[in-house]
């Protein structure tokens, strides 16, 4: 949960004074075996929830992306952040999704959003 500028925390760096929106997903992964049966029943086995975290960025400066792009291109990241599920601080190594920039004048860009998906089921 994205509860103070403190709260989202990746590779060290607090995120919360770059960040105007924080979607926090928890996707379920399931295996081959899964599916609906012929009464339509659901049946299978659940692999895991890979906790996701979407960011919105706001237009940022070319010195603040300085500090951002390093972590959004890195293969791995440390994020720490408020899990509402757990009720507890979760530490989790992710990677990211793509993400670009858009500059829509000389030294001015708009926001930008990446995703973090986690490496590993929570537990």
């Amino acid at each position: 949960m994205f509860i103070d500028e403190n709260s989202v925390i990746i590779n060290g760096v607090s995120i919360g004074q770059y960040i105007v929106e924080a979607k926090f997903s928890y996707p379920k992964l399931w295996a081959s075996d899964s599916g609906r049966n012929l009464a339509g029943k659901m049946t299978g086995t659940l692999i895991g929830i890979f906790p996701k975290l979407i960011l919105q960025f706001r237009p940022l400066t070319k010195e603040e992306l300085n500090i951002i792009a390093p972590i959004l291109d890195s293969p791995r990241q440390t994020i720490t952040y408020y899990d509402v599920s757990k009720n507890e601080n979760i530490t989790m190594t992710t990677y990211t999704g793509d993400w670009e920039v858009t500059n829509v004048n000389l030294n001015e860009n708009k926001g930008f959003s990446c995703s973090f998906i986690s490496i590993e089921k929570r537990v």
